[in-house]
Parts: structure tokens; C-alpha cells; sequence
């Protein structure tokens, strides 16, 4: 909506840090001010996030139930049936959810049976006329193209926090091994989503940096998620301070301010947030939410879709259609 050469990837750390560190109001009011250049500030995104494949992952993502290492109360499940998947993004669709994405807890996605399901799966979604997209894990550049010729709109692989801070949250994977993917999704044609977890026990120097990795990318991920942590008994950081709103509202502003043309998605959390809470980190730029049927995202407890249309409403908001306008810039 506004010049598409206005996009920079050459922000500095002190650049980045300086609107980081803003004055809150301050902050807001200045990405709000983007947000409006570049977006229809009274629409908000509506994503759906099924758990096609759960639990038994053999990383030990510090944060993630489904870590096969932890002791949760995640129930594993099997790959689902192609048939049930597209049943789920169907009721998705009716419910305002103009995108659907698939997530299975896998390392990495190996050549077998189970990718030609999940190619079938994209290409039942793609046919719904909605995007889809999918989290499986690593991914090479043939896989990718695979993907992208089933129909694939997005693929997320999130940095989850800094390169400095990445051994101390993961150690079965490199945060170099997360930017290659990236770079296999982008070569693949393939919009990317790609955002980070904050309540890590990250400082806002890790913060700061993981904001400059994706906004120094050769291209801004379309999608940008931003998490709060959903601690989950079992894993090492269930005892985690709940995350502060006005933290996360900081994060979504200033990935807002420099990544403008990217969808900014408040994504896990929000569970624990009031519709006030909710309404300032849309005020600050989010223009994204995670919805489902099972009041989940992923393993943890997510508002359902009645609640979060009802919210919309109490703010005046309405569901986005699909748009593949991000794609071109």
C-alpha cells in the first residue's frame, strides 16, 4: 500500500536498538503510524495451526512438550489421515481462517511415504483456496521445490531467539542450520515464515539481535511470528516467568517499524492475555492471530475461534481474506 522501495535491509543493531528502546507510547504510536501506510489497519488475519504429526521429536528444544526427551503429558499421534486434514481446514475455512497451516514435530523431513502425504495434504488445502503453509523441520532446497509445486504459499522455520542465545535453548541443531532452510525456502519460490519465542530468559540485547537477523535478511520474511513462551510442564523452562504484554507489544512494534511490509503475527500467549492486552499488540502493528476448532496452537491451551471473532468485534476489526500480496514485494 505504500513505495515498495521504502523496504530496507540495512538496519544496524544501533538503529534497531534505538527504536527498541523508545519510550513505550512513543513506540506505539510510530508503528501504528507504519502499520497504516502499509496495511488495512481494520483487518486482522485469521490462521488456523493443525498438528498434523504430534510429539516424539527427537530435538531438545528447551521449550517444546513435544520433545521425545521431556516428560509431558503430550500424547503422541501418528501422521493424520490426508482425508481428516483437509476436513479440518474445511471447518477452518468456514470460520473465517484464510490460511491453514500444518505442523508436524519432525527434525527433519526425510524422502518417504509420509512427505508424499503432506504433499497431498498442500495440494487438498491449496485447492480450498486458501494458503497454505507448513512447519516440518529441516529442509532442503528439492524438498522445498516439491512443496512449492504442490501449491505451497508459506513455510515457517522460526529463528526462535538470537544466534547468541541459540545454544542455550537448542544444542540438536545450529542456528546456521535454521538460516539455511530459510534460504532453501527462498530459492524454492516459497514465501517464509519466520519469527522467535520471547520469555526465553533471552535479555533484549538477544531480542535486538534476532529482530536485526530477520530484518537484515535479502528479503523480509512475509510472516513474521511473534510468541510469547507457552510453558509447558516437563520441559526445562516450565517454571519460566509468564511473559509481560507490554514486552511482547514492544517486540511487535518494532518488528513492525522495520519489516513494513511483512504480516506481524501474534501467535502464542495469547491465552493468557486479556482482550485489552490482545487490543494494544493490534494497535502496535499485528495484523495476524492463530485461531483453531480444538482451542490449541499446536500441544498448548489457545483461544478458540468464537472468542477470538467475538474479539474482533468488541474491537471493530474483521477477518482478512486471502491475499497473496506480500509475495511481491
Amino acid at each position: 500500500m505504500t513505495d515498495k522501495t521504502a523496504l530496507r535491509t540495512d538496519w544496524t543493531k544501533e538503529e534497531v536498538e534505538k527504536i527498541y528502546n523508545l519510550p513505550l507510547l512513543e513506540l506505539i504510536y510510530k508503528a501504528a503510524t507504519v502499520h497504516r501506510k502499509w496495511h488495512n489497519p481494520e483487518e486482522i488475519q485469521m490462521s488456523t495451526l493443525l498438528s498434523i504429526k504430534t510429539g516424539g521429536c527427537p530435538e531438545d528444544c528447551s521449550y517444546c512438550g513435544q520433545a521425545a526427551r521431556y516428560h509431558t503429558n503430550i500424547k503422541v499421534q501418528a501422521l493424520l489421515p490426508t482425508e481428516q486434514v483437509i476436513e479440518h481446514a474445511k471447518k477452518a475455512r468456514e470460520s473465517g481462517s484464510s490460511r491453514f497451516c500444518m505442523a508436524a514435530a519432525w527434525r527433519e523431513v526425510r524422502n518417504n511415504r509420509d512427505f508424499d502425504r503432506v504433499i497431498d495434504m498442500v495440494k487438498g488445502v491449496n485447492e480450498l483456496g486458501m494458503e497454505v503453509c507448513c512447519t516440518l523441520g529441516m529442509l532442503t532446497e528439492e524438498q522445498a521445490v516439491r512443496l512449492q509445486e504442490a501449491g505451497l504459499y508459506a513455510y515457517n522455520h522460526n529463528l526462535d531467539t538470537s544466534e547468541q542465545y541459540y545454544e542455550e535453548i537448542i544444542s540438536t541443531r545450529t542456528f546456521d542450520n535454521r538460516i539455511n532452510t530459510i534460504n532453501n525456502v527462498r530459492k524454492a519460490g516459497i514465501t517464509v515464515c519466520s519469527g522467535g519465542i520471547i520469555g526465553l530468559g533471552e535479555t533484549h540485547n538477544d531480542r535486538i539481535s534476532m529482530l536485526l537477523t530477520l530484518s537484515t535478511m535479502p528479503k523480509h520474511p512475509e510472516s513474521v511470528p511473534i510468541n510469547a513462551l507457552a510453558r509447558v510442564a516437563g520441559t526445562p523452562l516450565e517454571d519460566n516467568e509468564k511473559t509481560n504484554t507490554w514486552e511482547m507489544v514492544r517486540m511487535i512494534a518494532t518488528a513492525r517499524i522495520i519489516m513494513p511490509s511483512s504480516m506481524v503475527r501474534l501467535s502464542a500467549g495469547r491465552i493468557e492475555m486479556t482482550e485489552f492486552e490482545q487490543g494494544w499488540c493490534f494497535m502496535a502493528g499485528a495484523n495476524s492471530i492463530f485461531t483453531g476448532e480444538r482451542e490449541t496452537l499446536l500441544v498448548t491451551p489457545n483461544p478458540g475461534v468464537s472468542e477470538d471473532l467475538q474479539l474482533l468485534q468488541t474491537l471493530g476489526l474483521k477477518p482478512m481474506g486471502r491475499t497473496k500480496v506480500n509475495c511481491e514485494l
